[in-house]
């Protein structure tokens, strides 16, 4: 069930929401978690029923793990708990990879069929992992199965993301005052449901319609000519923006409608000014479960053997070419190597996750070469800051190729394009780089809409980034006042209208 379709605005959404209120009204908590459980089942069996029992199995595993890791502490329990969460998910995501792979390269004469994947295994997969370390080093305080069910299936986050951490949803769910009907969530869910919607259904998929057949020209073996490339490019990769970003405010919204603040998933993250900070603003939940249960372990492992091998820590500034390598390169292509396969089965995405690596180090050492000699990490100009944006953004938009390419030929003939080793020709058409140069002049320029909306809670823990335009006028801000309830109409609207008039699409991450 998309969040974009008639059935799950007009049908579902009113329904599960009268019955949450309605159990919760008559202080019937429980019941009411049980029902939101029960019906994010039914939203994720809508697009096939017969993974429901996997999802079930695969929560009541999970939890019965974790209630015996808080209790008998084990690594051995925790390895292999961790090795069979992974291997559900290496079985449907990655075996069909893996016996192509073997049968191209060896020649095998192999034949299988295609194995279905599951939708959101890979969230749900990572939050319990997760949850299984956690209780392991007894960072788990509740373990109760209604909530932890919850926590696991709550519809708005299940199929792509935010991936929640235990802690930060289970306190929500002991909460009395999340199952109390309140008119400002609500209408602050429906303010950021319908901006999400927006994004969607009005910019991102007619910007996909832009760039398939381009994508299509280089899997058909061409090099696109050098405006094509960088239209299909730049498309695809406005498109993944607006699509990401409107999944992770609808998200945001419905969690708001049922008293559920999720954490904020997306920050702008193209008005950064390096890779670091990019990954601090893209996916910022995957980024957090990454740095902390795979980027940190790692640096903490080869930083105690080092110290056995009677290496000293480096003092801040003189880090070695060597202890660089160690504490930092190693931990972070490793771990961007982790996050490109997560994203997918395909060698693009292995070239994805590396190139994402490779940039992340290469900007470390910058820094660090800043540091040992003494100069400031980021420029104070304006100009510096702006080349700096362009850089990062170019950087993210040569990645984005691969992301979307069926293949590695496909995305380096996209790329040759891009550099001009093209034969084609075509003409300049001066829509679509209206188009684009609008919609990125918009992201670069215009708030958030956690910042839009920063005088009121949206999402969890949230801290805006302050905002020239805002602090300039700070009347632009968002407010409960009529002008802003009449704009919000008229793009709801027309959102509304495009997404009960059209098929509904999936959001780009329901494929990872």
């Amino acid at each position: 069930m998309l969040f974009n379709s008639v059935v799950f605005i007009a049908g579902f959404l009113p329904v599960v929401l009268l019955g949450f209120f309605l159990l919760a009204g008559t202080g019937r908590q429980r019941l009411a978690a049980l029902w939101l459980t029960l019906a994010s089942l039914v939203f994720y069996g809508w697009w096939n029923p017969l993974y429901v029992p996997l999802l079930v199995g695969s929560i009541l595993f999970n939890y019965a793990l974790g209630g015996y890791l808080r209790e008998h502490p084990s690594r051995l329990v925790l390895g292999l708990g961790v090795a069979a969460n992974v291997a559900l998910l290496g079985y449907y995501k990655y075996t069909g990879f893996l016996l192509g792979t073997l049968d191209a390269a060896f020649d095998l004469g192999w034949t299988f069929g295609d194995i279905l994947l599951p939708l959101a295994i890979s969230f749900f997969t990572f939050q319990q992992i997760a949850y299984l370390v956690d209780a392991h080093d007894g960072a788990v305080n509740e373990h109760d199965f209604v909530n932890y069910a919850l926590f696991i299936t709550f519809f708005p986050q299940l199929i792509a993301g935010p991936i929640t951490h235990h802690g930060e949803m289970l306190r929500q769910f002991n909460d009395p005052a999340t199952f109390r009907l309140r008119l400002d969530n609500l209408s602050l869910g429906v303010t950021v449901f319908l901006l999400g919607l927006f994004k969607k259904v009005i910019i991102a998929d007619p910007l996909g319609e832009k760039a398939s057949p381009i994508f299509a020209v280089a899997a058909g073996g061409s090099v696109p000519a050098l405006y094509d490339a960088w239209t299909g490019a730049l498309a695809y990769t406005l498109q993944i923006y607006f699509d990401f970003s409107g999944y992770s405010d609808m998200a945001i919204g419905l969690g708001l409608m049922f008293g559920v603040a999720l954490p904020v998933n997306f920050d702008s993250p193209f008005k950064a000014r390096n890779v670091i900070e990019y990954w601090s603003r893209w996916h910022m939940t995957l980024t957090r479960f990454l740095t902390a249960y795979i980027y940190n372990p790692v640096v903490l492992r080869v930083t105690r053997a080092r110290l056995a091998a009677g290496k000293p820590q480096p003092r801040r500034g003189r880090m070695t070419a060597g202890t660089f390598v160690a504490l930092v390169a190693y931990p972070t292509l490793l771990t961007m190597f982790i996050s490109g396969v997560w994203h997918g089965a395909g060698w693009q995405f292995v070239v994805f996750g590396l190139l994402h690596g490779f940039y992340l180090v290469v900007a470390h050492g910058w820094r660090a070469w800043k540091v040992r000699q003494g100069r400031k990490l980021d420029s104070d100009r304006p100009l510096h800051q702006a080349l700096a944006v362009l850089l990062t953004f170019l950087c993210v938009v040569v990645a984005m190729v691969f992301f979307r390419a069926p293949d590695v030929p496909t995305a380096l003939a996209m790329l040759g394009g891009m550099a001009g080793f093209s034969e084609l020709s075509t003409d300049f058409d001066k829509s679509d780089f209206l188009t684009l140069a609008l919609l990125l002049a918009f992201v670069w320029l215009m708030p958030n809409i956690q910042q839009w909306m920063a005088h009121f809670r949206t999402a969890l823990d949230a801290r805006p980034r302050e905002h020239w335009l805002l602090q300039w006028l700070p009347a632009a801000g968002w407010s409960p006042s009529p002008v802003i309830g009449m704009a919000l109409g008229v793009l709801g609207f027309f959102a509304l209208a495009v997404a009960f008039s059209v098929a509904p699409t999936e959001f780009l991450y329901f494929q990872f």
